[in-house]
């Protein structure tokens, strides 16, 4: 007889990291919702004839000019807002290595092979169709490469499927692991000059922070100044801004002190923050950041044309299509195939395929790559821009299909999932234990339906107390030959008449 495999791969995970992955992708739906809103806003202002206005807003520059922080709002929104946005993804990561389910190297290996995928045969992709390109194209091979989860999670709220707790959490640390490495590859690979004498000065309010979170100090007038102060040195290095963000996340303590309590007292400060913070990332920066880059004036049918003809918009689309379809599904089979880590039983390819379309689509990080390849003003900007809308829409519409296709058995799993029937608090498919008697006092102390009858065993009746449920004879009722009895296990709940 053969061993068993040691990992379901998709299987469900603690129930405490569900209820935390619920809640965390609850207020991504809402912020995902607001990210269309402000990237709709945006499209229609910039092709109406008030087009130029739009253009001026985003082109408008505040800050101090002495800092060298007179940037435009686009900018802000960019390296600023975003700042806030990977700090949340940060502190998200951090937290799952460290204290979630992902601390496991067996439940780790699946996300982080996806996410490896999911940008490494998308990027391929788009080398692929711009080998001939014009110049300076390749500089954007990283644009299909990255993973929106808030606009991902509004197209499932949009679709109304029942996506399974195991398949929310895959998604949501596929694409937190997914920025990662995307703000990895923007500090290595478009930093254009370097000052180290910035880079180490960003060391000092940094190492602050960390040695005051360290410590659980909370306060916000001691952290938010040493935080503005490790984005600004940053800023000023010529890396990236936003990878402050993610560098402040990682500074802060995931699980409590002894002092306070230690692990089991409750959650850390990480998730403290998390839970502050987020509503501003979701709700606030990134749809602004959205609402100032989606913005793309097509020049009617014939501009359009245009730019969905050209290979760098060819290479994104095909990149977060198929690409990103490919190498998360490619990198699940490869883990199923050289490790005796199996499908959850409930589950086959079809799901696979669907979250990795879901994975295509790439709207935030993949229009910061953007500016960042190409910058604001050339033509290649646009023409990327619109790849990456179309790429994400084409992407969102097969996953739309897909997922609803299985919502029957999504909804099957999500009846599994909620049931309660000892009414604990904690679904029957995390606990299953039968433990009625110590939450109803008023109750007589007996298993679960089926297996005794009032606390004896079946054949000892005679000696059992009054039994706690009271049992149905109905099955004269389907066989008229049948002399009497009570059939086993079939019981309900009290009477009406008792």
């Amino acid at each position: 007889m053969s061993t068993p495999p040691s990992t379901s791969l998709f299987g469900r995970g603690s129930w405490t990291e569900a209820q935390r992955v619920t809640s965390v992708l609850r207020k991504e739906t809402v912020g995902g919702a607001l990210l269309l809103v402000g990237a709709a806003i945006a499209l229609i202002w910039a092709n109406s004839p008030w087009g130029e206005a739009y253009e001026t807003l985003r082109d408008t520059e505040v800050g101090p000019a002495s800092l060298h922080l007179n940037l435009s709002l686009g900018t802000w929104a960019a390296d600023g807002l975003l700042a806030i946005f990977f700090f949340v993804a940060g502190l998200e990561l951090k937290r799952e290595f460290v204290a979630g389910d992902l601390r496991e190297p067996a439940r780790a290996a699946l996300p982080i092979a996806a996410a490896v995928g999911g940008m490494a045969v998308p990027a391929l992709f788009f080398v692929l169709f711009n080998l001939n390109g014009a110049e300076g194209a390749l500089r954007g091979w990283a644009i299909p490469s990255a993973t929106d989860i808030a606009f991902a999670l509004a197209v499932l709220a949009v679709i109304s499927t029942h996506l399974p707790s195991a398949l929310r959490t895959f998604l949501l640390t596929l694409a937190v692991v997914d920025d990662l490495l995307a703000i990895v590859v923007i500090a290595i690979f478009y930093t254009e000059e370097l000052s180290l004498g910035f880079l180490a000065l960003t060391l000092v309010p940094l190492v602050l922070f960390g040695f005051l979170v360290q410590k659980r100090i909370r306060s916000w007038w001691l952290l938010l100044p040493l935080a503005a102060l490790t984005w600004v040195f940053m800023h000023e290095s010529g890396i990236h801004a936003t990878v402050a963000g993610v560098l402040l996340a990682f500074a802060v303590p995931v699980v409590r002190s002894e002092a306070s309590g230690g692990p089991d007292a409750g959650p850390g400060l990480a998730e403290h923050f998390e839970h502050r913070i987020r509503p501003l990332s979701a709700g606030v920066a990134v749809p602004v950041f959205a609402f100032f880059s989606a913005g793309v004036a097509v020049g009617g049918l014939d501009g359009l044309g245009e730019s969905l003809g050209d290979s760098i918009a060819i290479g994104i689309m095909v990149g977060l299509v198929a690409g990103k379809a490919i190498g998360i599904t490619g990198a699940t089979w490869l883990v199923s195939r050289f490790t005796r880590a199996q499908l959850d039983e409930n589950l086959g390819w079809p799901d696979v395929i669907g979250l990795a379309l879901l994975g295509g689509m790439g709207f935030t990080v993949s229009l910061l790559i953007t500016e960042l390849a190409y910058g604001a003003e050339s033509e290649s900007y646009d023409h990327a821009k619109v790849g990456i809308l179309f790429g994400t829409l084409t992407a969102a519409l097969l996953a739309a299909v897909i997922l609803r296709l299985r919502n029957r058995r999504y909804k099957q799993m999500y009846a599994a999932e909620t049931s309660d029937v000892d009414r604990d608090g904690i679904p029957d498919a995390w606990d299953t234990v039968d433990d009625r008697a110590a939450h109803e006092p008023g109750r007589h102390a007996g298993p679960p339906p089926g297996s005794t009858y009032g606390g004896a065993p079946l054949g000892d009746e005679q000696d059992a107390p009054p039994p706690a449920y009271e049992t149905v004879d109905d099955e004269a009722d389907h066989d008229p030959g049948w002399e009497g009895g009570r059939p086993p296990g079939r019981t309900v709940g009290p009477s009406a008449e008792g």
